[in-house]
């Protein structure tokens, strides 16, 4: 019997070592120690693991959560059917929430019993196992829900553009569902049962990138001890669908724009040139025009690849839909996990419908995995619901949207002053710190990731500055 597969990111050898004896019976363990060791793992891997889990606090900050969420991204960017359950032993709410913001299922605080851990991870792998299977018959062909203007408009652009042989471009935010319209676009292409291929660009190491693209000849690198064949011969009458297309390095690019003007390639130290009528299919969350204008992306490989584009809303722009995908997971998720599904009470739905979603459709989706989880045909109140939402800035203000929250905070303050905001947040960490480590500077020190010296200078420093306050 196969043991379903569990990658473990821990920085710490004895909680690593611990979880894969208390977990080796039910799974097969993966061990990484920090974020690009699990990077290295993942792509070595024939297949992705099913599951994750993430301790969020990593070299080299293992004091803060940041390397914990860029590795969220990348193994979803990697494989997006990737369950992540994260572990921290900092229990911040804020973290929790952003973490299942950017596609983690579930957020768990250290220390954590082993049932509770083992129950969690089984829910987990029972929701990837039916997410497998297929989804419900009323989303079996386009996977796409939704009754607003924005969507049908899509759904119209989809069936107009699938049975051409041309390029499509999908541009969308990431989680918004850009791997359902490229989908969609297979199965409504005539040839539902052709080869359908996918690679994302930005889950292969990019000196591998090309041999995975066009194959290679044996011995053309060290490790290359026969000839193999690359997605483009598998996606032989078919469609290739190149998934964050904009992280395709430069020098590939050309051999790319090759294939699109005359369907020539060759492998990787072979010399005869091979042919493709393969169907390309591209998609990206970055603005590739940007990317044209700061040379980083091809402009004539744009043109080739964007005949057809197709924009995927974000689901903050689609109102009218936010229930009917409630509804739609809630009923699908109930009936999965053999449970009753939950409800919204009414100040509850008012919440639903005003949050923007900045993880889109794949935020929501897990918000209601862990709804169903933790409220079987219970009643939701608002309070319940908003607790699974990321936190938003209080102040919106009048400035652009697409403006950073930091860039927002600059020019709401009327009177900014850096070195006032530093001081400050250098003196509540230094009064945390001090106060966990019951006083012990060295401890604190420890505790904010500094010498024992520095946080000497930097209490010196925030004293000084009360002291010109006082004056």
């Amino acid at each position: 019997m196969t043991l379903p597969s569990l990658l473990i990111v821990d920085d710490d050898p004895l909680i690593r070592d611990s979880l894969r004896l208390i977990l080796g019976d039910d799974f097969d363990i993966h061990l990484a120690e920090d974020r690009p060791h699990a990077i290295r793992l993942l792509r070595d891997m024939d297949s992705p693991p099913q599951l994750a889990l993430v301790d969020l606090g990593l070299p080299p900050t293992p004091h803060r959560p940041e390397e914990g969420f860029k590795l969220i991204t990348e193994l979803l960017a990697h494989s997006p059917n990737i369950k992540v359950i994260t572990l921290s032993g900092q229990n911040e709410e804020s973290n929790a929430r952003h973490a299942r913001t950017l596609g983690a299922i579930e957020f768990v605080a250290k220390p954590c019993g082993p049932e509770t851990l083992r129950t969690l991870l089984l829910d987990a792998l029972r929701i990837q196992q039916s997410e497998q299977t297929g989804l419900s018959e009323s989303q079996s062909l386009f996977g796409i829900i939704g009754n607003s203007q924005p969507i049908q408009a899509m759904r119209s652009q989809i069936e107009l553009y699938a049975k051409t042989p041309y390029p499509v471009m999908i541009e969308g935010e990431s989680g918004s569902g850009k791997e359902l319209v490229a989908t969609a676009l297979q199965r409504l292409s005539g040839k539902p049962d052709s080869s359908y291929v996918v690679l994302n660009c930005a889950a292969i190491s990019p000196n591998l990138l090309e041999s995975t693209l066009f194959g290679h000849a044996k011995g053309a690198f060290t490790g290359a001890t026969s000839a193999q064949s690359g997605f483009f011969e598998r996606a032989e009458n078919g469609t290739l669908f190149l998934d964050e297309i904009g992280e395709m390095p430069q020098e590939l690019q050309a051999k790319l724009l090759r294939v699109l003007e005359n369907g020539e390639y060759q492998r990787v130290g072979e010399a005869a040139t091979r042919k493709s009528n393969a169907r390309i299919i591209a998609a990206t969350n970055r603005d590739l025009k940007l990317a044209v204008r700061s040379g980083n992306f091809r402009n004539d490989l744009y043109h080739r690849l964007s005949i057809f584009t197709i924009q995927v809303p974000p689901l903050r722009s689609l109102d009218e839909d936010k229930v009917l995908l409630l509804e739609h997971f809630k009923s699908f998720y109930a009936t999965q996990a053999q449970r009753p599904p939950f409800d919204l009470d009414p100040a509850a739905l008012d919440a639903w419908k005003n949050y923007p979603f900045p993880g889109n459709t794949r935020e929501l989706r897990n918000i209601v995995i862990r709804l169903t989880t933790k409220y079987p045909g219970l009643k939701v109140n608002a309070r319940q619901l908003e607790a699974e939402f990321d936190p938003q800035p209080e102040e919106a203000g009048s400035t652009p949207a697409d403006l950073s929250g930091e860039a927002k905070h600059v020019l709401q303050q009327g009177n900014f002053d850096l070195d006032e905001l530093l001081i400050g947040y250098t003196a509540r960490y230094i009064d945390a710190a001090m106060e966990l480590a019951h006083g012990n500077v060295s401890e604190a020190a420890k505790l904010l990731g500094i010498a024992r010296t520095t946080l000497y200078s930097r209490m010196e420093a925030v004293q000084k500055h009360r002291a010109q306050k006082v004056q």
